[in-house]
């Protein structure tokens, strides 16, 4: 058992899952069991259309550990993977997808790992249990944000992760940003380590992904790679490209002057006419350019200055079960002396 986690919180997204919210729960309090941590299961019904809410009040209503959150619509999984997290309690926050194909029993990998020193442990599904069309853009996704971000992880989607407590507090989630939870703890100082772990094929319902994540996903890329880097100095990239724009435009108008003033005084030249020529208007162009970055670029500082909180991108509609952690299975002898 982890030294430091006394507790944990399970944080499970659920949509359209009804098959299997009863199984995962059985399995988590059997590992949990196993090694002695007290934890809690949060699910949160992410606008499923099946029997999946009613499920999850059937197995509150039985397990004083087990709770759920239901919302109105379909919100996304950094919806509720925030929502999750404002009602975790234990010392770790594991996430995981409510499919069954991530596997309780790497449990006590993710926690020796934050023994290390560690406090986002990120899960490696080394043997993708998925067919090509999701294993191959992946693959290129995650280079791509190992290479942009700095923060070298091979399976940057993979939904099973461990956090301490302190970083669900200190990391706001909206949007598509589930993705990078451990690019935006890094870059608030929290350490980011990544775990093997064993990925079974889906068995039941089908995946909620196609292929406009791809799409959605680079984007998000972009934004976060932004706000990673200059989301506390705005001014630093938007400047910085004024400031280009400005001294192109310049430079090419004092370049201009200068031929304009020449060609009048030496005879040899042919005189320069300024609206005739193409450079003139691009100089023009580039100054205005300029000077409109560096006001989008200022007014961007005032904004980051006087922003300090973002508002809950989800509404709830109803909640259900909640109470302690559950108590840990006595150990027998045997256990206690393995």
């Amino acid at each position: 058992m982890s030294e430091q986690a006394g507790s944990a919180t399970f944080v499970i997204p659920t949509m359209d899952e009804q098959e299997t919210v009863a199984a995962l729960v059985e399995q988590i309090d059997e590992v949990c069991g196993s090694i002695g941590l007290r934890h809690d299961i949060v699910f949160i019904d992410d606008g499923s259309t099946d029997q999946t809410w009613n499920r999850i009040e059937s197995l509150a209503n039985q397990n004083p550990h087990v709770s759920g959150i239901r919302f109105r619509r379909n919100f996304g999984k950094a919806a509720a993977l925030s929502a999750g997290f404002a009602e975790a309690t234990g010392d770790v926050v594991f996430t995981m997808d409510a499919d069954l194909q991530d596997d309780p029993v790497e449990i006590p990998k993710f926690l020796a790992k934050l023994d290390e020193g560690f406090d986002v442990v990120s899960g490696w599904k080394q043997k993708r249990k998925d067919a090509l069309d999701k294993t191959l853009p992946s693959k290129v996704f995650n280079r791509l944000v190992s290479a942009m971000t700095g923060v070298h992880l091979n399976d940057h989607n993979c939904g099973f992760k461990a956090y301490r407590s302190e970083v669900t507090r200190d990391v706001t989630l909206y949007g598509e940003r589930h993705r990078f939870v451990p690019v935006l703890a890094a870059a608030r100082g929290w350490r980011i380590a990544e775990v093997p772990v064993v990925h079974h094929a889906r068995e039941f319902g089908q995946s909620k992904y196609g292929v406009s994540r791809l799409a959605k996903g680079f984007l998000d890329l972009l934004s976060i790679f932004f706000l990673t880097t200059f989301g506390a100095r705005p001014f630093h990239f938007v400047g910085a490209i004024g400031l280009l724009f400005f001294v192109s435009g310049g430079v090419g108008m004092i370049y201009l002057s200068v031929m304009w003033i020449l060609s009048r005084a030496v005879d040899s030249l042919e005189v320069v006419h300024l609206h005739s020529s193409a450079l003139f208007y691009y100089c023009i162009t580039a100054l205005l350019l300029g000077a409109q970055m560096f006001l989008a670029g200022l007014l961007a500082e005032l904004i980051v200055s006087l922003s300090n909180q973002v508002k809950q991108p989800y509404s709830i509609a109803e909640r259900t079960g909640g109470g302690p952690p559950a108590p840990s299975r006595p150990r027998s002898a045997e256990e206690s002396e393995a």
